[in-house]
């Protein structure tokens, strides 16, 4: 992907909306955006944002471990288990 070919002003965008949206559809590459030559916004496919979020998410999370992990905020498998396994009820 050449980002030059990525890179459209403003006006071009208005006047080519169903076009862009074909073309993103097709070619699931990001569309940047200028407004008086300076990069403003990025228009991208449905799936590719999706995915992105997703792995934002998945991200935060490991984050989150590695932090708790930092902060000793863990307790070993066997014993979360162990507790879990008592809360049920018998049947």
């Amino acid at each position: 992907m050449q980002l030059s070919d990525r890179i459209k002003p403003i006006s071009y965008v208005k006047a080519h909306a169903a076009e862009i949206v074909r073309t993103l559809a097709e070619r699931p590459e990001p569309l940047i955006i200028t407004q008086n030559g300076e990069a403003k916004a990025v228009l991208q496919d449905i799936a590719s944002y999706e995915r992105m979020q997703e792995t934002l998410a998945l991200l935060k999370i490991l984050a989150l471990g590695e932090r708790q992990i930092a902060a000793g905020e863990v307790e070993p498998v066997a014993e979360v288990v162990a507790r879990l396994r008592e809360r049920q009820p018998t049947r």
